[in-house]
C-alpha cells in the first residue's frame, strides 16, 4: 500500500499547454487545451492477447496474494485472459517516467504529475475507449481531464482518486480545525509537530490556502503559478518550514508519528486517517474550507507496447467493478467505476472516500504536471514549470 510520490525533476520542453481551472478557491473546471502531443494512433481493434503484459505500478495496485493471500486480482487476470502479469513497481513518478522510457514495459497507473510527461514525449499513445468496455461507467467527473486526456483525446483510463486532507489529534488539537491555517501559522502552538507531504508538488498545496486568504494574487489554479504566485507559495512555505516537525512521504511512518504524537497536525490521505483510528489514535481527518490538493491515477498504454492487447485486457480488468472496488478498498481510495460501490465489502465504503460526492471533489485539485504555459489559460505570462518546484523545494527544506 505504500504511496510516495516525490521529485519529478525537469519538465520535457515538448510539453507546452493544457487547460484552464476555474476560481473561486474550488476546481471544478481543470480543462484541456493548446497540448499538441506526438501524432500517435489508438489501438484500433482488440486481438488475441501476447500471452503477458509487463506493468509498471504503484504497490497495491497490483496484488497478486503475496501480500495478503486473501488479496490477489492478478491471478484470476491471468486465468481468464492467459495473460501473464509481469510488474515492477516503482516508488515515485520519476521512476515510473524514466522505466516506461525503456520500452520495456506496455502499461503503467501514472498520477497526475507524471502523465502529461509521458505524453508529451510520445512514450504513452491514446488509448481507444471502446476496446474498454468498463470505461463507460466511470464517474464522469474522472473522464477527459487535463492529466489523462488531451484536447478531448484520452490517454488512459481513471483508476481511482483521493483528497489530501488535513489531519490533527483531537485531544491536542482545539478547537477542531476547519482551515490549512492551522499548519501555516508561524506562531503556531503546535510547533515542532506539524507534518507536511515530502514532495515539490505540496507547492500547490500552499496555493490553494492563498487562493482563499489573499486573493489580490489572483490565483486561479495552484498549478499555474507566474513569478509572483509562485514566490509568495515558496514564502509560505519557507515560514511553514519553522513549525515543521517532518515532513513524510511513507503512509506508515505518519500512521506512528499520530500514534506517538509527534504530530499533531498536517497533511494526510483518507487511509492513514483509518489505520490511525483503527489503531485507536484520537484523530479526525476532514476537507478543510480552502480546498484541497488530490490526486487521480491513469492507467496508460505505452506508444510501442509489446503487448497491447494484453495491456488493454488489463485496463478493463483494473477498473471492472469487482476489481476496481478489491483495489480502491485495499488501497484506500474512491474507485472510478461507479458499479464498484455495489462490490466492496463495507457497504460504507465508498461513503467513507466520497466516491459519488462530485461536490466534495469539485474543491479537489488534481495533482496536475505545472508546465511553462500556464494552465490557467494565461498567455502574457510564463508560469513556474515543474523543473522550477524542483528546484524551490529544495530550497525550502535546507
Amino acid at each position: 500500500m505504500l504511496r510516495k510520490i516525490a521529485s519529478l525533476g525537469a519538465l520535457l520542453a515538448l510539453a507546452t499547454a493544457c487547460g484552464s481551472g476555474s476560481g473561486g478557491g474550488t476546481a471544478p473546471a481543470q480543462t484541456q487545451g493548446g497540448f499538441q502531443p506526438p501524432k500517435l494512433e489508438a489501438l484500433k481493434a482488440l486481438g488475441k492477447g501476447e500471452g503477458q503484459v509487463n506493468l509498471v505500478a504503484w504497490a497495491g495496485y497490483t496484488e497478486d496474494g503475496s501480500n495478503d493471500p486473501k488479496v490477489d486480482w492478478v491471478h484470476p487476470f491471468e486465468q481468464a485472459t492467459g495473460c501473464k502479469v509481469n510488474v515492477k513497481t516503482a516508488g515515485t513518478s520519476d521512476e515510473m517516467v524514466n522505466l516506461m522510457k525503456t520500452g520495456e514495459y506496455d502499461a503503467v497507473s501514472a498520477s497526475g504529475d507524471a502523465s502529461l510527461r509521458l505524453v508529451a514525449s510520445g512514450t504513452v499513445a491514446p488509448i481507444n475507449t471502446a476496446l474498454v468496455p468498463n470505461y463507460a461507467d466511470v464517474f464522469p467527473g474522472l473522464k477527459n481531464r487535463p492529466w489523462n486526456s488531451v484536447n478531448g483525446v484520452a490517454y488512459g483510463v481513471p483508476h481511482g482518486r483521493g483528497a489530501n486532507l488535513l489531519m490533527w489529534r483531537t485531544d491536542q488539537v482545539k478547537p477542531d480545525p476547519v482551515s490549512w491555517g492551522v499548519v501555516f501559522d508561524p506562531a503556531s502552538p503546535y510547533k515542532g509537530k506539524v507534518t507536511a507531504y515530502d514532495s515539490p508538488i505540496y507547492l500547490a498545496d500552499a496555493a490553494v490556502y492563498l487562493m482563499a486568504t489573499k486573493p489580490e494574487l489572483g490565483i486561479k489554479n495552484p498549478y499555474a503559478l507566474d513569478d509572483k504566485q509562485f514566490q509568495a507559495a515558496v514564502d509560505l512555505l519557507k515560514q511553514q518550514r519553522k513549525i515543521i516537525g517532518e515532513y513524510w512521504s511513507d503512509y506508515t511512518k505518519e500512521v506512528q508519528a499520530f500514534k506517538s504524537g509527534d504530530s499533531v497536525v498536517g497533511t494526510t490521505w483518507q487511509v492513514i486517517a483509518n489505520l490511525a483510528q483503527a489503531d485507536k489514535a484520537p484523530v479526525k481527518a476532514e476537507l478543510p474550507r480552502e480546498g484541497a490538493t488530490g490526486w487521480s491515477d491513469t492507467w496508460m498504454v505505452a506508444a510501442n507496447a509489446a503487448h497491447p492487447n494484453c495491456a488493454y485486457k488489463w485496463l478493463d480488468w483494473i477498473i471492472s467493478p469487482k476489481v476496481n472496488a478489491q483495489v480502491a478498498e485495499w488501497f484506500g481510495e474512491a474507485p472510478a467505476n461507479a458499479k464498484a460501490c455495489k462490490e466492496t465489502s463495507d457497504p460504507n465504503f465508498c461513503k467513507t472516500f466520497h466516491a459519488t460526492d462530485e461536490n466534495y471533489f469539485s474543491k479537489v485539485w488534481y495533482w496536475t504536471t505545472p508546465i511553462s504555459k500556464c494552465l490557467d489559460g494565461r498567455t502574457d505570462v510564463a508560469c513556474k514549470d515543474y523543473s522550477e518546484w524542483t528546484r524551490a523545494w529544495t530550497e525550502i527544506k535546507g
